[in-house]
């Protein structure tokens, strides 16, 4: 009996890229099984990007949120399909008022398994008709964002403005 992966649970790592990540970290944090959202960066090609670098637009760093999940309480489809309802994944490098790269709609994957996944649930959402622009990439190094952009919502007490969820399934 593996007693220590029932007191730790199976806690596994996703990251995805879908606006700011302000609203990604607040409505993944949400999800049941979802036991920690960091807002960061990944895609780029700076080592240590600060968020002034990022914003100008010229590291090639995404705004991402690395999520660690208990897969024993939700599936990494879960997510995935929950992601693609709390962004806008047909809107091409921003969302809402939120232009461009670093606000592009990209799911990094960690194995094959996420990979196959992802494009998995991208045809079932081509199949209803969305014309998805969502990248689907290898994982890089994901850069933790400044510590005032950590549960920023949270803090100010409030609900995103750009992040809104749209049952697309």
């Amino acid at each position: 009996m593996n007693t220590e992966k029932k007191m730790s649970g199976s806690c596994e790592t996703a990251y995805f890229a879908g606006g700011c990540f302000w609203g990604m970290e607040y409505m993944l944090s949400k999800q049941e099984g979802v036991t920690d959202v960091v807002s960061g960066f990944m895609g780029g090609h700076v080592d240590t990007p600060t968020y002034e670098e990022v914003y100008r637009d010229d590291t090639g760093h995404a705004e991402t949120v690395r999520v660690l999940f208990d897969a024993d309480k939700v599936s990494y489809e879960t997510l995935v399909r929950l992601f693609f309802e709390i962004h806008d994944p047909t809107q091409r490098d921003g969302q809402g008022p939120d232009i461009g790269t670093r606000y592009r709609s990209e799911i990094f994957y960690l194995t094959e398994e996420q990979r196959m996944t992802a494009e998995k649930v991208i045809t079932l959402l081509r199949d209803k008709g969305y014309d998805v622009v969502t990248r689907v990439t290898p994982a890089t190094r994901f850069w933790p964002a400044e510590e005032y952009h950590q549960d920023y919502y949270d803090r100010k007490g409030t609900t995103p403005y750009c992040h809104v969820r749209v049952k697309r399934f």
